[in-house]
């Protein structure tokens, strides 16, 4: 006989649990309160599952609950559920012995299915302290979406081997590396940061290896590259899938020796720092297509993170929202609020450019706004600076007759071009500018000439058909 505990103070929700949960070989029994499940806990009862609610209206919480049963009863497994995820209590909560942790509102399906998980895989959980780590500014969400990249960096807190986390631009994947070093065993030593696609071959691979002096022109003393200065904590790679073949052999290398040899040295030197390595592509494409290498691929996926795109999280868009404005309205001296309006239109739009665009458009919304209230209209007018809303956009009742400026029942902005369709006639703009001249035009667009074939060939720009 299987026994099962359901712990939350809604008695509804208790009643529907329990009939869903229900079958001829378990008993449920269900508590209401935080201290009749902790008695429970002290008590000879051995239960196989425990679900409990996180946010309990009481003194005691579900954390509480979960660091009792794993203290008496370490087999018990237990899964926490919560209509207020955040990062913190996500980590404390899988780093206290959790098997799960269920965002509110649920399917009964994904819970019957967790329970079942659970009653599989009924083994003693190791517990550990949870650090005192901040929650990481700008991460932040309670859609199921976030939850689960919640629990990805819990996991990955404590694990030595290296993590890949992808996703497109802008969604925050320095910021997830981040956190998983501050909740990390390794979060006193050093976390240091390069964007691979921001340098050229030759000083990237100095940059990440160090080198001797004299090794080439203006180096005039020996130093020490960012895997050494990294040494016990750790490094963060951005970008991964910029780099050359030729570098990418000898990341791997690191990978696998645990050591760097400086440009222009004879000897190697052992290194001691946890990879996180992050990219916008996907490197399945990049490895069948014979521009990664499938090892280094390999030896960097052993634990993934994908980062959902705004887009498949709109329900988050008014918290960041929220939050980018309180922190834009300190900067700029000012008590700005949005209309519901503004933030209709907001959760509406594509945002191509993601959580990172969010922020600048509230920025500016902050700064152009005329009154203490931000407007659909000016919303409106913002979001055609930065590109298309979404065909679902919702109206806006800032203009007559609670419609948005539209021509043939359009929104003006979307017959904008797009920022990729922006981005390649600036390029041939530069391109004709400089009468084809690739090293200027790299210059001028702040980027190297490796990065300026790539966009060349993703635009389809050639450079024989420069003037």
């Amino acid at each position: 006989m299987v026994d099962i505990l359901i712990v939350d103070d809604d008695l509804d929700l208790l009643e529907v649990m329990s009939t869903a949960l229900a079958r001829p070989d378990r008993r449920i029994e269900c508590a209401s309160s935080g201290e009749a499940a902790i008695a429970l806990s002290r008590s000879e009862r051995q239960f196989d599952v425990v679900l409990t609610d996180l946010n309990l209206k009481s003194s005691v919480s579900g954390l509480d609950i979960l660091k009792s049963f794993k203290f008496e009863h370490p087999s018990t497994q237990v899964i926490l559920m919560s209509g207020f995820s955040t990062l913190d209590s996500a980590v404390e909560g899988v780093r206290a012995g959790a098997l799960d942790y269920i965002g509110k509102p649920f399917d009964i399906r994904e819970v019957t299915a967790t329970v079942n998980r659970a009653l599989e895989t009924r083994v003693p959980v190791a517990t550990t302290p949870a650090p005192g780590s901040a929650l990481p500014a700008g991460l932040l969400g309670r859609t199921r979406e976030m939850l689960e990249v919640y629990k990805q960096i819990a996991l990955a807190a404590d694990a030595s081997t290296p993590i890949l986390v992808t996703g497109e631009s802008g969604t925050g994947k320095e910021l997830v590396a981040r956190a998983i070093h501050e909740y990390g065993k390794g979060n006193a030593r050093p976390f240091v940061a390069i964007n691979c696609g921001a340098l050229a071959e030759t000083l990237l691979e100095s940059e990440l290896f160090g080198h001797v002096r004299g090794s080439f022109t203006g180096a005039v003393s020996d130093k020490k590259g960012l895997f050494e200065q990294a040494n016990g904590g750790t490094i963060f790679l951005d970008e991964i899938g910029e780099t050359s073949a030729a570098l990418q052999v000898k990341l791997l290398r690191v990978l696998q020796e645990g050591e760097v040899r400086p440009v222009g040295g004879q000897r190697s030197v052992k290194v001691n720092a946890r990879v996180l390595a992050a990219t916008n592509r996907d490197l399945k494409v990049e490895v069948a297509e014979k521009r990664f290498r499938q090892d280094l691929y390999y030896r960097l996926s052993a634990f993934l993170i994908q980062l959902p795109s705004l887009r498949e999280r709109r329900e988050d868009i008014p918290t960041l929202a929220g939050r980018f404005l309180r922190a834009a309205a300190v900067r700029a001296s000012r008590d700005v609020q949005f209309t519901t309006e503004a933030l209709e239109l907001l959760s509406a739009h594509s945002w191509p450019g993601n959580v990172r665009e969010l922020e600048n458009v509230v920025e500016r919304l902050v700064i152009s706004c005329r009154t203490d209230r931000v407007s659909g209209s000016e919303v409106q007018t913002v979001l055609g600076v930065y590109g298309p809303a979404a065909s679902a956009a919702a109206p806006s009742t800032d203009s007559p007759g609670g419609q948005a400026p539209a021509a043939g029942g359009h929104s003006v902005f979307e017959q904008l071009p797009s920022l990729d369709e922006l981005e390649r006639q600036y390029l041939q703009y530069v391109l004709d500018h400089t009468k084809g001249h690739r090293t200027r035009t790299a210059k001028i667009l702040q980027i190297d000439r490796k990065r300026l074939y790539r966009m060349a060939q993703r635009f389809g720009v050639s450079f024989d058909r420069v003037p």
